[in-house]
Parts: structure tokens; C-alpha cells; sequence
């Protein structure tokens, strides 16, 4: 199966062009701004520098039968929130639609969506998970502009025959993750005693070999034709068993200071980190019974696995 990978010099893209490639039953064409620096000789490196609604995908897209579209505009500066949102959507809806529109023209049989769960809202509910039945609520730009993409795809998907799959993951976590959870990790590795020990929220999160195993899945099942799926380890943790657990990983006590939430949150505010603070002390779980009953998926990695992947010997 020839699989096209794009934004594969990002996170999730560089771990699952290694993950397919070495498998032996795919051959992997990767995309990325610059070369794709793949150790693996089989993967074969393209380069394009921009994707918008102008992007030619023609020669790239010969004989290509899956696409896992991971490229993303994730950060845009948000003084102007209306250019913001325009940036937002010319990368990640437009720039999603023209390629899927290129792949059904060019025969193309499905196409995976990484999307986020910040289509479904910023948090949840103490024992309400967010699902795929679920009204959208996306909290920001770059959510909204993912909803955006999603509608579209489906749309050309029901248009023209391609099979869309969209995925929405919460925070993935692993080895060198990029964001909150690398800072987290870098933080706890110091060994200095933290301020989260009176936090008693649930958050889903998903380890990235997890994620991986769920995209693979769905390039190749049949169930996932045309579906929206929430993906997760399927075990949610409070931020105070997060930090414990990682610590464990590393060996070291959890060191958990209790301090009130509404003087973590007060900090957030006169520091500027209030979103920050805000995720860590909030709820946001996702329900994935339509993965494990649709498609038959278990997580194969337990939250203790995948933790110790993330920051254990050999995670650098």
C-alpha cells in the first residue's frame, strides 16, 4: 500500500513515517517544507514548501492509495483575530479541500484526517466525555478552522467516492513531545517540587505509538470509511497522577505541593499563563466506545507503557 504522509517532519508525522515504513506493507512517500531527513532509504522525501488552496499535488499524488494528512498551521500570532483566522483557514481548510479534491481526482481510496479535540470544546463536564455525536464547540482559531476542514472533507468525500476518516485526538504524548507536555516533562526532570497536588480533574490523553497504531487502523479498515473518531489511551488521569506517574518513570518521589486551584488560577492570570493554568487544572475526556466497538481497537499501550516511553531510559 503506497501511503502518502503529509507534514512529516512534524511530531506526529516523522514518528508514523517510521512507524509505516519499517513495517514492511507500505511504501511511504513523505511531505514536508524541507527534506525529510528519514534513515529508513525506502521512504521517499518530497518537498513542498507551502499548502493552500494553490498547492499542486498532481505528480506527488501518481499511484498514491492512502493519504494521512497531519500538515497543520498550529500557531498563528492572535493580535488580529480576524487575520488570524483567515491564516488559519487558507492552511488548514483550504489547503485540506484542494488536496483531497486532487486525491479523488487521482483515484486516491482514503484519506485520514488529523483533526483535534478542540473541535468537540475546551473541556468537559466531570463525568461527561466529549463523543462524536457531540455539537461541536470549537474554543479557538485553530480549532474552528479544523471543524471547517472536517465539514469540507466529508462533503467531497460523500461528492466523489473518496473514503475521509477524521481523527480527533486529545494532547499525544511520547518520547521529545513538543508543547505543554515537553515543558511538564522538562520541568519534573529538574526534581523541584510542584504546586499540583489539590488538583483533582480526569483528562484524556493518548500516547503517540497509540496514536499510530489507531492511524494505521483506520488506513486499511473498513468500518472507518467515512467516520469521525475520538482517540485515546482509554484510562483518564488527574494532572496530580500525571505528574506522579512520570516521576515514578523517572524515579524520583512525586513531590506535589497542594495549593489551592483558584490561586493557581489567579497566578495564571498576573503571569499571562492562564490558558496554561487552565488546562492543567480543568476536565477533558473523551469517550472512545465507537473506535473499540466500530473498528475493534484496544489501546495496545497501558498509560504506565506509555509514560515510561515518554520519559524513560532511551527517551531523550
Amino acid at each position: 500500500m503506497k501511503i502518502l504522509i503529509t507534514g512529516a517532519n512534524g511530531y506526529i508525522g516523522s514518528a508514523l513515517t517510521k512507524y509505516l515504513a519499517v513495517d514492511g506493507d507500505h511504501h511511504v512517500v513523505a511531505q514536508s517544507r524541507t527534506r525529510v531527513n528519514s534513515l529508513i532509504p525506502s521512504v521517499v522525501s518530497v518537498v513542498i514548501g507551502h499548502i493552500d488552496s494553490n498547492t499542486d499535488w498532481q505528480k506527488t499524488l501518481h499511484g498514491i492509495d492512502g493519504i494521512v494528512h497531519t500538515a497543520a498551521r498550529v500557531h498563528v500570532p492572535e493580535r488580529d483575530s480576524q487575520a488570524a483566522l483567515a491564516y488559519f483557514l487558507a492552511v488548514n481548510r483550504d489547503g485540506s479541500l484542494n488536496l483531497a479534491r486532487q486525491a479523488a481526482q487521482a483515484g486516491v481510496r482514503r484519506l485520514v484526517f488529523i483533526s483535534s479535540i478542540g473541535v468537540n470544546g475546551s473541556h468537559t463536564e466531570a463525568g461527561k466525555p466529549f463523543t462524536e455525536y457531540d455539537l461541536p464547540q470549537p474554543h479557538n482559531n485553530y480549532a474552528l478552522s479544523k471543524l471547517e476542514a472536517e465539514r469540507g472533507l466529508l462533503q467531497i468525500g460523500a461528492e466523489t467516492g473518496l473514503e475521509v476518516v477524521i481523527l480527533r485526538p486529545p494532547l499525544v504524548y511520547g518520547a521529545q513531545a513538543p508543547g505543554n507536555f515537553g515543558a511538564l516533562c522538562r520541568m519534573l526532570k529538574r526534581g523541584y517540587p510542584v504546586p499540583f497536588g489539590s488538583i483533582g480533574n480526569l483528562r484524556s490523553l493518548v500516547a503517540l505509538d497509540n496514536l499510530l497504531h489507531f492511524i494505521a487502523l483506520c488506513l486499511v479498515h473498513p468500518g472507518a470509511a467515512n467516520q469521525v473518531f475520538l482517540v485515546s489511551d482509554g484510562h483518564d488521569l488527574s494532572t496530580c497522577q500525571l505528574v506522579a506517574g512520570l516521576r515514578q518513570v523517572l524515579g524520583q518521589p512525586a513531590r506535589l505541593v497542594r495549593v489551592p486551584v483558584w490561586i493557581l488560577l489567579a497566578a495564571g492570570k498576573l503571569t499571562g499563563q492562564s490558558a496554561s493554568i487552565e488546562r492543567l487544572c480543568s476536565n477533558l475526556q473523551v469517550d472512545i466506545t465507537r473506535a473499540r466497538e466500530l473498528l475493534g481497537w484496544q489501546p495496545p499501550l497501558t498509560v504506565a507503557e506509555g509514560l515510561s516511553r515518554a520519559v524513560g531510559e532511551g527517551a531523550a
